[in-house]
């Protein structure tokens, strides 16, 4: 009688997926998140651009308050940020490898993340200024709404919530926007030029609750952050830079705005 284990059963290769079910399963994503954002964002211009006050006249808050109890608001700002996220453990599921490193097609290896890093920081200079500028000039032309990053009262919990709200945003963006995206569209057969261009339209559309200005503005970052992603194949540097970004709008805004609120459009 011999001891030798059968040999294991042949193992089954997962077949590709088809067009129509890539495309099912990218309407899906984006309906549970940023898809949703964008449909919200475009209704929100159009019932700003149809009233009676002037564009430039009205406001929007980022982060508003969303209790008038102190410990209700922490807790619900705690939920909304975690179900956020949803998206992305959806898309790390989707790309998951079953092979070491396992998110390795978004270039998050363990590898170069002091380099990676360094990249996104650069990143914030060559962005933050430019949109700081677009932001203040399309306020004077009446392109934006003057934007209020924060309505949160002022608790020991604001600025870690400010903060984990920019990882949020951060996180979200960047792993369907570059790495979900840019994977699925290349396996459609689309080439990197409209695959750049869709994906910043697509960035843009949902900030158009800010105005036409920050369609512009976001269309331009999402473009520069395309075309580099598609250089380097890393995410790291971009969910860096993001984060850089809107922890500084969300926690260093309201200081400067406070301090100078002719120059952002606000009442002294």
């Amino acid at each position: 009688m011999s001891n030798t284990a059968p040999p294991p059963p042949p193992t089954e290769q997962t077949p590709p997926l088809s067009r129509a079910r890539l495309w099912w399963e990218i309407a899906i994503v984006l309906a549970l998140g940023l898809g949703q954002s964008a449909i919200y964002a475009i209704v929100a211009l159009a019932y700003r651009l149809s009233s009676e006050v002037a564009l430039g006249d009205q406001s929007t808050t980022l982060n508003p308050s969303r209790s008038d109890r102190e410990f209700f608001d922490l807790l619900y700002q705690l939920l909304s940020i975690t179900f956020a996220l949803a998206p992305v453990l959806l898309v790390c599921y989707l790309l998951w490898s079953p092979r070491k490193p396992h998110l390795a097609s978004l270039g998050l290896d363990g590898t170069r993340v002091g380099r990676d890093i360094g990249w996104g920081v650069g990143l914030v200079a060559a962005i933050g200024i430019p949109g700081l500028a677009l932001y203040l000039a399309g306020r004077a032309a009446g392109l934006f709404v003057a934007v209020q990053p924060t309505g949160l009262g002022d608790f020991w919990w604001t600025v870690p919530v400010l903060l984990l709200s920019a990882a949020r945003a951060s996180l979200q963006e960047e792993f369907v926007v570059l790495g979900y995206l840019f994977t699925r569209l290349r396996q459609l057969g689309w080439g990197t030029w409209p695959i750049i261009v869709a994906t910043s339209v697509f960035r843009a559309s949902y900030h158009l609750y800010q105005g036409p200005g920050a369609f512009i503005g976001n269309l331009a970052m999402g473009l520069l952050f395309g075309y580099l992603y598609n250089r380097t194949g890393r995410l790291l540097p971009f969910l860096v830079a993001h984060f850089l970004l809107d922890a500084t709008i969300f926690v260093g805004y309201p200081w400067a705005a406070a301090t100078w609120p002719a120059l952002f459009g606000l009442p002294g």
